[in-house]
């Protein structure tokens, strides 16, 4: 079974309430024994054998209700243990509807639709969303409940789109949240950690469906950053740098730029801030396949075909691998890029590639981008867990003066008592988790930790 799939396997079926719940491989018989449960990079390996996978919200309510310990399992795109259990997961893959109010303008999705499923449905109903992640093959509830961000100087993260939010709690009850009912409030719920209860369905803000031409520039200088960085990352609805940190450059520039109502083809520039436009397509990662990644050359087509850097019936970036990403004040953006390119030597061999974009400010308590424009350092490494663990305690001492905020799915060794000080709402967010999940039965080991640990 390849393993940066979505490991499913195989379980009894105790109650009708309790479908596909995997049980632990002793109680399974040898023949059916599966191979043990990953993400889906297969870097990480969850630490419980039992997986709920409820086809309705009542059978979500039966199951919290009936759990005393509990953790929701997006798709698997998370590489450290956020979503992770010693007790049980639950996983609304299942749970896939897609309801658009077109006089409101909003899309009510399941937990487990992603961004693949929904784009399309939305699109050919003439909307969009304003922001998408670069791999469309994330679940749109996991993405929201991380901050996990698209890019553009102008674009907020993916969750500020969200005006409400069906929550399963620890007793059972079927709560609806909304940014008109609960004001302030919902600026902690979204951003949420899976620490308040179990997500059933969101509510999204959609605008009229637009067009997307991107084009990829080679080998920009590092040293355009120093006066033009505001420039060259508002130069496109959405801005891209790869660098392997080598050559005081960024090997690829990808521009994505929005099409104005009314036209069909957009011009750019054979040169970029003295990059050139490749001749050929390219991969963010050098020496891998083109064939992945979403087209270029200036081509137009829909926002959903465009805005990711991957397609959807591929599988994306470079498979097993770890990731990390640090969002430091844009106004000291290149400060932040000089402050890393000195570990250079000691990053490279362990790196696929680093990818620098940017993020709108907003007021989610728990957004990475909280009330600051943002810069995104995003390193995916090789699947060499001992060298990186090694490695980012150096990246973070380099980025500390900048008050780094980490990415809160990804990997990083920032100290508890350092995390919790970046976050001015963290007194509020830990309220509200006291408030919602007073037992902590939504309280795993990574909760434990970066929230209520010293």
């Amino acid at each position: 079974m390849n393993k940066r799939q979505f490991l499913t396997g195989s379980g009894s079926v105790l109650t009708a309430a309790m479908l596909s719940r995997f049980v632990s491989a002793s109680e399974q018989d040898a023949a059916h024994q599966t191979a043990p449960r990953t993400n889906w990079a297969g870097t990480l390996t969850f630490h419980t054998d039992t997986l709920y996978q409820p086809r309705t919200v009542d059978e979500v309510q039966h199951i919290v209700k009936g759990c005393d310990k509990l953790r929701a399992l997006g798709r698997g795109h998370s590489f450290n243990t956020i979503a992770d259990s010693t007790h049980a997961q639950i996983s609304l893959k299942q749970l896939d509807s897609i309801d658009i109010d077109a006089k409101a303008r909003t899309a009510t999705v399941g937990a487990g639709v992603t961004y693949g499923k929904l784009a399309p449905i939305i699109d050919a109903q003439g909307f969009a969303v304003p922001n998408l992640a670069s791999l469309p093959h994330v679940s749109v509830i996991g993405a929201c409940a991380t901050a996990t961000h698209g890019s553009g100087s102008n674009n907020g993260n993916l969750a500020t789109i969200v005006s409400g939010l069906e929550l399963v709690t620890a007793d059972g009850t079927l709560h609806t949240l909304s940014r008109a009912k609960d004001g302030d409030r919902f600026l902690g719920q979204v951003v949420n950690l899976g620490g308040l209860g179990v997500v059933t369905k969101t509510t999204l803000d959609l605008q009229p469906t637009f067009q997307v031409a991107q084009v990829v520039y080679e080998n920009l200088s590092f040293s355009q950053l120093e006066h033009h960085l505001d420039e060259i990352f508002l130069s496109g609805y959405s801005v891209s740098l790869f660098t392997d940190w080598q050559n005081h450059r960024a090997t690829e520039v990808w521009v994505k730029r929005r099409l104005d109502p009314g036209t069909t083809s957009i011009a750019f520039a054979p040169e970029f801030f003295g990059a050139t436009q490749a001749k050929q397509k390219l991969h963010p990662v050098a020496g891998h396949s083109a064939e992945s990644c979403t087209e270029q050359f200036g081509v137009p087509g829909p926002w959903y075909e465009r805005l990711p850097h991957f397609k959807l019936n591929f599988i994306p970036s470079s498979g097993a691998e770890i990731q990390t990403e640090y969002f430091v004040p844009r106004e000291h953006a290149y400060e932040a890029i000089l402050a890393v390119e000195q570990l250079r030597d000691r990053i490279t061999p362990h790196l696929f590639i680093t990818e620098l974009r940017t993020v709108a400010p907003d007021n989610l308590w728990l957004s990475m981008a909280y009330q600051r424009p943002s810069l995104a350092i995003h390193f995916t490494w090789k699947p060499e867990n001992d060298a990186v663990q090694a490695l980012l305690p150096l990246v973070e001492e380099k980025l500390a003066p900048f008050n780094a905020r980490p990415h809160w799915a990804k990997v990083n060794t920032i100290p508890p008592s350092t995390l919790q000080r970046l976050y001015p709402k963290m007194p509020d967010y830990k309220a509200l988790l006291n408030q919602y999940d007073p037992q902590g039965k939504f309280r795993n080991q990574f909760l434990a930790t970066n929230i209520f640990g010293a």
